[in-house]
């Protein structure tokens, strides 16, 4: 019989389709056999489902008795997950399961991000639509693909197969705050020219890396100050270029776009006779560098290493200038405070990924705001510094701001229904992070009523992503709670 990590955790039936969520690979882009798995499901407990073309799942359940009448709610999450792993963790997540652990009340995956952003969300919709003791109106779970790297399901989703006007979202990762305002953002994929000429064989290669940072959500965590291996590596370039004479053969860092680079490389060519002054200027940075960021990453270090391959090839001095100066300049972080809400990042971008190809480096760079014009405005920057660079730029993955709704019905039902469970108020807030309940407020007009829930869960998008297992089991009660309370 098969060992289940999760056998004995409660909420036994949410656990049980998480773990079996954990065993199906399922990135971004990769969601085909977790779509078709939720599908089975359906079409094994008798239920309507329909799966269109972007893989999204939408599957239906009649009220229970004596709530067949009710109006009709909407349990959402999305089905793919961020895939990072810690250095040194052996694991394809085009094959691979995602191991679990238990560790005191915590659920953790082995070496790797865990799934929970938004396994559980489609974890408690399947077990709502398993169990026969839950009262609850009628119901549809849809379960979108695609959500971390655009949203690309819940773009492609035909809002004419949706019934019910009020949903619930249960893709937030703090238990006793209620959601009910999000940024919106996009992405700028930044091309920059590079032209290469042939090196000097007499010269010695080396990687520089940048490395041993968090790292962490670029939305609900870019306020905490995080360093971003990208932008770091890009400062230690620019201050050697004004040392030390070296020539640039590639530049790499981040993962996705989303996530804060935790590493960037780098490799250079220098004269033989300057190795010691490079290593002395780079131990020097470092010790400025860890300073500036003990507090928030106590673990950066720069490191030198051979490289994997002696570089054909390395960009003319003009290119190697043009992308220093471009990664120096471009702006990362946050970049303004809601002036409405204390507290609140209003806009922000994330340097997340560089990648050199054949005859470019590529950068792509989240940009969130919960003002629409802020948003274009940073994308605009983003464009002036690339025309300095004869450098190109395409917006990719734009989605609105999902405004607060001062007329919420279900914002009501969730407050009250949390006051008589636990004694006290639930917090209201919004995050600087997206959400899809922009993209359905935006495509039902404003008529969909919506609000976002979810357990605590910390280090989301990182290899430490872990799950409160208690916190799981209150937020899960209190679902079935405000279920059994709409009317």
């Amino acid at each position: 019989m098969e060992d289940r990590v999760l056998e004995n955790q409660e909420p036994i039936d949410v656990f049980f389709y998480f773990e079996e969520l954990s065993k199906i690979p399922r990135g971004s882009g990769n969601e085909q056999a977790v779509s078709d798995y939720l599908v089975s499901f359906a079409k094994a407990h008798g239920l309507d489902v329909l799966q269109d073309a972007a893989l999204n799942v939408l599957i239906k359940k009649p009220g229970s008795p004596g709530y067949e009448n009710r109006p009709g709610v909407v349990i959402q999450g999305h089905m793919d997950m961020v895939c990072e792993k810690a250095p040194g963790v052996l694991h394809d997540f085009l094959n691979d399961p995602i191991g679990l652990q238990v560790r005191d009340d915590m659920l953790y995956a082995t070496g790797t991000t865990l799934g929970a952003d938004n396994g559980i969300a489609v974890a408690m919709g399947l077990a709502l639509l398993a169990a026969e003791d839950i009262p609850h109106p009628p119901l549809e779970l849809l379960v979108t693909t695609c959500e971390e790297t655009g949203m690309d399901g819940a773009h492609a989703l035909d809002p004419k197969t949706i019934s019910g006007r009020t949903l619930i979202n249960i893709d937030s990762e703090e238990e006793g705050i209620l959601t009910v305002s999000c940024a919106g953002g996009c992405s700028a994929r930044i091309s920059l020219p590079v032209s290469w000429e042939k090196p000097d064989m007499e010269m010695a290669f080396l990687t520089l890396t940048v490395e041993g940072l968090k790292g962490g959500h670029s939305g609900i965590e870019i306020h905490k100050g995080r360093a971003n291996a990208n932008k770091l590596l890009a400062r230690v370039l620019n201050h050697l270029s004004t040392e030390i004479n070296f020539v640039l053969c590639s530049i790499d860092g981040g993962s996705k776009h989303n996530a804060i680079a935790r590493d960037a490389r780098s490799v250079i060519g220098i004269r033989k006779e300057d190795d010691a002054l490079l290593r002395k200027q780079l131990k020097e940075l470092e010790i400025v560098l860890q300073d500036e960021f003990k507090t928030v990453d106590p673990d950066l270090c720069i490191r030198l290493t051979p490289p994997e391959n002696q570089p054909k090839h390395v960009f003319i001095a003009a290119s190697a200038h043009q992308i220093i100066q471009f990664l120096y300049l471009i702006p990362n972080g946050v970049q303004t405070m809601s002036m409405d809400i204390e507290g609140l990042v209003e806009s922000s971008l994330n340097l997340g990924v560089i990648q050199t190809k054949q005859d470019s480096v590529e950068i792509i760079s989240a940009i969130r705001s919960s003002v629409g014009s802020i948003k274009a405005n940073i994308f605009h920057t983003i464009v002036s510094l690339a025309n300095l660079t004869n450098g190109q730029v395409i917006e990719e993955s734009s989605y609105p701001e999902w405004r607060y709704n001062p007329e919420s019905k279900i914002r009501t039902v969730f407050a009250d229904t949390y006051e008589k469970m636990f004694g006290k108020k639930p917090v209201m807030d919004a995050i600087h992070a997206g959400l899809e309940c922009a993209l359905f407020d935006e495509m039902f007009a404003g008529q969909m009523d919506m609000i976002s829930i979810g357990p605590t869960m910390v280090g989301v998008h990182t290899a430490e992503e872990h799950l409160s297992i208690p916190s799981t089991k209150r937020t899960w009660e209190f679902l079935k709670e405000v279920l059994k309370a709409m009317n």
